[in-house]
């Protein structure tokens, strides 16, 4: 299937996948990374040692938000354009519910199927595409995370018009 998406032949497809993503895992490095660029040293993520004998799990695992920010790195093949088949952009519109269900242990193999829930198109002509981002890890029963998330499908017009939603 390919990742290229017309926004309007899109609709028979809703309520069905639309895209799986590789697979793919976080190292220890990135999650301490992710602890000092976001000033969050919990022990649980950042150190091992105490993961391993004071955790209840027995190894580090993601942060809640590194897994949600992960959600634009396993959709970036997604690529979506109406009208003149022109790609405008697709820009993060904000996420309507996000549930942290299992948590991501270090080096964990997780991918992230989508689901297309609705398109709606605004008065400017641009398009809200709101899906369904379930992060599954290999070999377990539970998701990692699901979150209905909304992407701005823009035309090439202006960033401030696309972006601030002033005009619908």
């Amino acid at each position: 299937m390919s990742n290229e998406f017309e926004v309007d032949a899109l609709r028979s497809q809703i309520g069905r996948e639309i895209y799986v993503s590789q697979w793919t895992s976080v190292t220890q490095a990135e999650i301490d990374e992710f602890g000092k660029v976001t000033r969050d040293l919990d022990p649980i993520h950042v150190d091992p040692a105490f993961a391993r004998t004071e955790g209840p799990f027995g190894t580090t695992i993601l942060f809640g938000f590194q897994i949600l920010s992960m959600l634009s790195h396993l959709c970036q093949p997604l690529r979506f354009q109406h009208g003149t088949g022109a790609v405008g952009y697709d820009l993060n519109y904000g996420f309507n519910r996000v549930r942290f269900i299992t948590p991501i242990p270090v080096n964990a193999a997780f991918r992230n199927r989508v689901v297309l829930k609705k398109i709606e198109r605004r008065k400017s002509g641009d398009f809200l595409l709101t899906t369904t981002n379930t992060i599954e890890l290999e070999n377990a029963a539970r998701p990692a995370l699901i979150a209905e998330w909304i992407g701005l499908v823009s035309r090439q017009h202006s960033t401030t018009d696309a972006a601030s939603g002033a005009e619908d």
